[in-house]
Formats: structure tokens, C-alpha cells, sequence
């Protein structure tokens, strides 16, 4: 399994993002997924997941500006984050069950 995170980057308060995952060694259509962050001196923490029927959960922090979803045919994952604080900075990851991708930075700037 290989997960390949993108889109990150620097964007101003109030702007938006769209996070990439790029699948590859998955064989289930639908698999249950999430997006997870780790901010410098914090300790990782899920921000959001999409199980096998396409259900979906949040974080409080992210709830209303977050979105999580998939495009099967491209076996990719995203995050569109709208809104965005300074507090979102972080490296988002995202994982398939213990597998994880490299990260992708993300830095707010108020």
C-alpha cells in the first residue's frame, strides 16, 4: 500500500485548501480512511474519516469547514478545507489503517 499526500501549502486566514491522497495497493473500492494532523510540539490528532459506506466523521475543531471524500475511479482521497485559521497549521497525513502517507504541510497565516 502506498498513500501519496499533496495540495498542501501557505494560505492566508479565512482561505482554502484541497488535500490530495493518492492511492495505490488497495483493493477494496471503498476502503475506510482518515485524515489525521500533528502540529509542531503537539501530538497527532484525527481530524477526519470517510468509512466503506461513504459515512463520515469530525473533529469539533473542523466541523462545517472541513469536507472529506474520495473519487474511487482516481483512488484518491481528499480534504477540502475552507476557512482556515491559524491553528490548521500542520502536517496532515493520511492513513489506511496502519499505513500512512508522507504528509503534507499546511501553514496559516493570520
Amino acid at each position: 500500500v502506498q498513500l501519496q499526500a499533496s495540495g498542501g501549502g501557505l494560505v492566508q486566514a479565512g482561505g482554502s485548501l484541497n488535500l490530495s491522497c493518492a492511492t495505490s495497493g488497495i483493493f477494496f473500492d471503498r476502503p475506510a480512511m482518515a485524515w489525521h494532523r500533528q502540529a509542531p510540539g503537539k501530538q497527532r490528532e484525527l481530524v477526519a474519516t470517510i468509512a466503506s459506506d461513504d459515512r463520515t466523521n469530525y473533529a469539533d475543531f473542523v466541523k462545517g469547514r472541513f469536507t472529506i471524500s474520495r473519487d474511487t475511479a482516481k483512488n484518491t482521497l481528499y480534504l477540502q478545507m475552507n476557512s482556515l485559521k491559524p491553528d490548521d497549521t500542520a502536517v496532515y497525513y493520511c492513513r489506511y489503517f496502519r499505513e500512512w502517507g508522507h504528509g503534507t504541510q499546511v501553514t496559516v497565516s493570520s
